[in-house]
């Protein structure tokens, strides 16, 4: 599949209670649609910094972004004037260290933990959803992209 467009995403990870992994969703502000945080690349910006803008801003998180894509998905992105295009998303592990109670799409989105295996469940992106399925399923593959964390910058 040719990709016309390319955005980054960060996936907001935590250990939950029972010691599982869990993913932070946000649902997405034209269909409700349960999605990670994603937007454009910014110019100037490394992809893993604008990642972890995407997760401040839709998300109100903070914490330490890896600077190496754990995997990308592909998506149909509808357009405001109806047209569309071919996406593709990498996606960066977020290890979350502040969940903060106001920020910039709090009045338009909702967000939510959710143990991996749910959380893929949710989304309509195959790819994604496997991505989810990967993180609970082989946990250590996370870890050579964890060594390289770096603080999030914002």
């Amino acid at each position: 599949m040719k990709h016309d467009r390319q955005q980054i995403a960060a996936l907001p990870l935590r250990m939950g209670p029972r010691g599982t992994v869990e993913v932070l969703m946000i649902t997405s502000r034209d269909t409700g649609r349960w999605v990670v945080p994603k937007g454009w690349t910014m110019p100037g910006r490394q992809p893993w910094d604008a990642a972890a803008i995407e997760a401040l801003e839709e998300a109100g998180v903070e914490g330490s972004i890896g600077q190496e894509p754990f995997g990308a998905y592909k998506y149909r992105k509808r357009f405001d004037d109806g047209t569309s295009r071919k996406v593709r998303v990498e996606v960066y592990p977020l290890i979350v260290e502040t969940l903060l109670p106001r920020w910039k799409e709090k009045d338009e989105r909702t967000r939510e933990w959710f143990p991996t295996r749910e959380a893929a469940k949710l989304v309509d992106e195959a790819d994604l959803a496997d991505l989810l399925t990967q993180i609970r399923r082989k946990p250590k593959k996370l870890r050579p992209q964890l060594k390289f964390l770096k603080r999030a910058t914002a």
